[in-house]
């Protein structure tokens, strides 16, 4: 088996691991440009963990600018097996509120202005998407959600929009008549870019707001998700802790084939790929790019 390499995708609020052992921020570099921050090495009880603040430090990117190719390879590169996505979110449901976790099984992409894939013209993949997170990895965040008495709920459609502003009421009534449970704008093309590379992923929707669909709540203001988004964190790095604690020191194989999702993507023929292309794929694809 595998060793397990812990990934943990810091959003909005999270920007450090700290009480974690030996850490040390490192530079990886990735021929897909620069990712958002340098990754944070560090362990718990012999665990690696690998962390990577999404929009950076001081959180200087915005949702749409956020390189979101450069930040998974550079985590494939750092040897993450299974990624968790700490993101803040808005709310579609009165029994989500404020404070709450979701752990969101699949998604709906409203995105228009990112990148989506490290393939293309000269290689072509086609991955499958029909469950988007790994459910081995959200039993392992679940079990941990419960250790520390958070409160939470498994399951349920988390809407990515563009951004950076917030929904406009008609959106949001929209998205909640569609059924979605929770709404942000970081988790897509990021767990498209983790599929493709063979990471197992899984997302914990931290909620901060109603969005603007409830009638009883203004708004949706930076200063009251802020004041939410302190004591979510604080739950987030607790969270965090006890799933590095407790989790599989050998990766155990995906129950839906995350891990090998790449097994019989490749469409174009060998002859016919572009050598530049499968040169930066090295990292994401390189296990079944390379000779046997």
């Amino acid at each position: 088996m595998t060793r397990s390499i812990l990934g943990i995708m810091g959003g909005s609020g999270f920007y450090d691991l700290p009480g974690f052992e030996k850490p040390e921020w490192k530079t990886v570099t990735s021929p897909w440009g620069e990712p958002s921050d340098q990754i944070l090495h560090a362990e718990v009880d012999g665990l690696p963990i690998r962390f990577l603040p999404r929009h950076g430090r001081g959180h200087r990117i915005p949702p749409s600018a956020i390189n979101y190719r450069a930040n998974i390879d550079a985590l494939k590169r750092a040897g993450v097996t299974d990624l968790v996505s700490i993101s803040a979110c808005g709310s579609f449901r009165e029994e989500f509120p404020p404070g709450h976790f979701v752990l969101p099984d699949q998604f709906i992409d409203r995105t228009f202005a990112r990148e989506k894939s490290f393939f293309g013209t000269g290689l072509v993949a086609h991955v499958s998407l029909a469950d988007p997170v790994s459910p081995g990895l959200v039993d392992e965040v679940e079990k941990a959600m419960k250790a520390e008495t958070i409160p939470g709920s498994r399951g349920g459609s988390y809407l990515v929009m563009e951004g950076p502003q917030f929904s406009t009421r008609a959106e949001s009534h929209l998205y909640r008549a569609w059924g979605c449970a929770v709404i942000g704008m970081t988790n897509l093309p990021e767990a498209k870019l983790a599929r493709e590379a063979e990471i197992c992923y899984a997302t914990v929707a931290m909620v901060t707001d109603f969005d603007c669909w409830h009638e009883e709540h203004a708004h949706v203001d930076v200063t009251s998700v802020i004041r939410v988004m302190t004591g979510n964190t604080a739950m987030a790095q607790r969270l965090v802790l006890r799933l590095a604690k407790n989790f599989p020191r050998q990766h155990p194989a995906c129950p839906i084939g995350s891990d090998r999702a790449l097994d019989h993507a490749l469409i174009t023929a060998p002859a016919a790929r572009d050598p530049k292309l499968v040169a930066k794929l090295d990292a994401v694809a390189g296990r079944v790019l390379r000779p046997s």
